[in-house]
């Protein structure tokens, strides 16, 4: 049942990735309930994260199964076992879950995308550290960031900001808490050739404290902002919800914004409902679906906006 399912599920979007020269893509997610796999392929090698779940398994039968499984994906693919990569998805409680490293392997590739070049590490992370989801938004990014100055919030491993500053962006500048995913940030910024410490600010700090103490007015021409659903950082006095709290954060990126600026919201919590009725902006449209990509269509539960002031 697993194979013919991912037989037919990679034949078509291997097909579609080559239409769009996509080297990076996912091709299973969780399609089976008894094979609950996030699946994706990176430039010749297999991702592959098992959500969590109550199995009924022995951890040696587990282990046996998730063998099992492997092979079935070499067979399909027609690949090594040694470039199937497996983990099992579990999100801690917060923000803090996306920090936490469960392996030490640093098992790392170069993958391409739209021209340029990211770091990936296929073992010690929640994620990879390329969201494949952002793939269009990101390109709207650099397609409207010549002589921007633009603001990378939660920027996680700076993807957004590599594209920004080969759009031409005048001054890129990204946040986020972990001194880990800001150094891996400035690499995939090196490794493009796009580094300049001049143009280009990597802020470690707590993004909410940052927002509210330090973030400059009327500055940012684009602002690219991803929270978490929900954080309870240590550095925090307050915890934030995303559902909760996105209008006081709009409403402070939007103060942060030039006159003509515009900020790419998004965030993953399933049921969020944006509240355009207290958010003062001239334009708030949803873009969820024309930043969908093909490899995620009717399978993402990403909304998308783009607020213009």
């Amino acid at each position: 049942m697993f194979e013919n399912r991912l037989r037919k599920v990679y034949k078509h979007y291997s097909k579609l990735a080559r239409r769009q020269e996509v080297a990076c893509y996912r091709f299973y997610d969780h399609d089976l309930p008894e094979f609950p796999f996030a699946i994706e392929w990176y430039d010749g090698v297999v991702h592959a994260a098992e959500y969590k779940r109550r199995h009924g398994m022995e951890d040696e039968e587990h282990a046996e199964w998730l063998q099992a499984c492997r092979k079935v994906i070499a067979t399909v693919l027609e690949i090594s076992e040694d470039v199937i990569f497996m983990k099992e998805r579990q999100r801690k409680a917060g923000r803090q879950g996306q920090y936490e490293k469960f392996a030490e392997q640093k098992v790392e590739r170069i993958v391409p995308e739209a021209g340029l070049h990211f770091i990936i590490n296929l073992t010690d992370y929640l994620d990879t550290g390329l969201f494949l989801d952002h793939r269009i938004t990101r390109g709207l990014v650099r397609d409207e960031a010549k002589d921007m100055r633009v603001l990378n919030l939660f920027c996680y491993t700076g993807s957004f900001s590599v594209y920004a500053a080969k759009g031409g962006a005048s001054i890129v500048t990204s946040v986020d808490l972990s001194k880990t995913y800001l150094n891996w940030a400035k690499r995939n910024m090196q490794y493009n050739k796009l580094y300049d410490d001049k143009k280009h600010q990597f802020i470690h700090a707590d993004v909410m404290e940052w927002i509210n103490n330090d973030m400059p007015k009327d500055f940012y021409d684009i602002i690219v902002c991803d929270p978490p659903t929900f954080s309870n950082s240590k550095r925090m006095e307050d915890t934030f919800d995303v559902q909760r709290d996105h209008v006081v954060l709009l409403k402070k990126l939007l103060r942060a914004c030039t006159d003509s600026g515009r900020i790419y919201f998004s965030n993953n919590y399933r049921n969020f409902v944006l509240d355009r009725d207290n958010i003062p902006a001239v334009n708030v449209k949803d873009i969820t679906g024309i930043t969908t990509p093909f490899d995620f269509q009717g399978r993402l539960h990403r909304s998308c906006f783009l607020i213009e002031k």
